[in-house]
């Protein structure tokens, strides 16, 4: 399917409601979003979006896919959007955020 400017512009606008549930730091969306420029990380958050790069738009896919998937497996949004910073045996006891963080 088409990624047509439109849609990219309502995942960005949803990322970035997103990184508030989890409580991302500009720094840590910059990251997740394949570390942007922070003029161009800073025109996508006021939505001043013009082009995005391919591998922006898969992560967008990917940050959103897991958003959706913990919000149904957990109970309430808080247990859903907590687990991301809690530790985890899958994950050698670190967080997911942290293995998000440390590469693609």
């Amino acid at each position: 399917p088409q990624v047509t400017p439109q849609k990219v512009a309502a995942a960005m606008r949803a990322f970035f409601r997103v990184a508030r549930l989890w409580r991302l730091s500009n720094d840590e969306a910059r990251v997740l979003l394949g570390r942007p420029a922070r003029s161009t990380f800073y025109k996508w958050k006021g939505d001043r979006i013009a082009a995005v790069p391919y591998d922006t738009v898969r992560r967008l896919s990917y940050l959103l896919g897991i958003y959706k998937a913990l919000q149904i497996l957990f109970e309430s949004p808080e247990q859903a959007d907590g687990w991301l910073r809690r530790p985890n045996a899958a994950f050698a006891g670190g967080s997911a955020l942290a293995r998000m963080l440390a590469g693609d």
